[in-house]
């Protein structure tokens, strides 16, 4: 199934819980009170952690500009509070009637798809539940609607992120090739392929790069620097230099400096055949304004379903 095909299937399953929920209170005169929850994987990087705190600081007085939205909150799914539960709860004591639920993740995955869904009560994913138990991460079926929005890549963001990053390192676009790392998904690794092939077309087309390859860092590669060293070295074989960019939405040391920069240490002559920068995806405004974009867009859509049940 494809990633729009999954997110058409999330859509429906909010369609059905907002028409049926018996927690779809409102306020007195009948108008909706929204929420925005701002989730992230979670990581145990403080700087991490801070990246994603300082994207709640930047979009919040946008946020709390949209009418009907009255709190704007971040949530780790793992590793560390505050959890989705904690926020939802949260959201709940303020009154809320409708929490909009923007994931700050690249793509489509398990997370996104099956498991911040089951973890406020919108899926029963047997996988999802069993390892939502082994990890300790709390459920919580709000009283508020959730209303949960498509991550990053059905944006060019994406597109436009890497490539701004890309010509920052690029020296010599004709003898230059390109490694995009990622964290990678075993289920949904095709449609994490397409990404990245669809992002390095874009960029070598803009540029002029010849080589192009990717490897993953995440648990499809057991978190270990060799397949960041192969994707490297594939590159290599054609090009003089490789420009190695971080395709991660923050900066943790364990992935951009340990794991990424190990793999890096291990290519032959990598002191002169290899260009890094140890960055990622945030601190970047089209972030910003695409948390401000799709949350309007769902707070429109709770105000005309409000409107016709009037």
């Amino acid at each position: 199934m494809s990633r729009h095909g999954c997110w058409l299937i999330i859509l429906l399953l909010t369609a059905l819980l907002a028409s049926n929920s018996f927690a779809n209170v409102q306020d007195i005169d009948g108008a909706k009170t929204i929420g925005v929850l701002l989730v992230n994987h979670g990581s145990r990087s403080a700087t991490w952690r801070n990246a994603l705190l300082q994207l709640e600081s930047s979009v919040t007085p946008a946020l709390l500009a949209i009418p009907s939205v009255k709190g704007v909150k971040t949530a780790f799914m793992e590793y560390t509070e505050p959890s989705i539960a904690t926020r939802m709860k949260e959201f709940d004591a303020d009154g809320v009637t409708d929490v909009i639920i923007v994931p700050i993740f690249l793509t489509v995955s398990p997370h996104t798809f099956d498991d911040i869904p089951t973890i406020l009560g919108m899926k029963e994913d047997p996988r999802s539940l069993h390892q939502l138990k082994i990890e300790n991460i709390q459920r919580y079926t709000p009283w508020a609607t959730p209303h949960l929005t498509p991550p990053l890549d059905f944006t060019d963001i994406l597109q436009k992120n890497l490539l701004r990053r890309v010509l920052a390192l690029s020296k010599d676009p004709s003898h230059e090739g390109m490694v995009l790392i990622g964290y990678g998904d075993e289920t949904y690794d095709k449609e994490w392929v397409e990404l990245f092939n669809k992002v390095a077309d874009f960029i070598r087309n803009r540029t002029g790069i010849v080589g192009y390859s990717y490897g993953w860092c995440g648990h499809i590669a057991n978190y270990k620097p060799e397949e960041t060293t192969a994707a490297i070295n594939a590159v290599l074989k054609t090009a003089a230099t490789a420009l190695v960019v971080p395709v991660l939405v923050a900066h943790d040391e364990m992935f951009q400096i340990k794991i990424i920069g190990d793999g890096i240490a291990k290519v032959p002559d990598h002191k002169n055949r290899v260009i890094y920068k140890p960055d990622a995806i945030l601190p970047d405004p089209d972030v910003e304004r695409w948390v401000v974009s799709v949350t309007a867009e769902y707070a429109e859509k709770i105000r005309q379903v409000s409107q016709a049940k009037r």
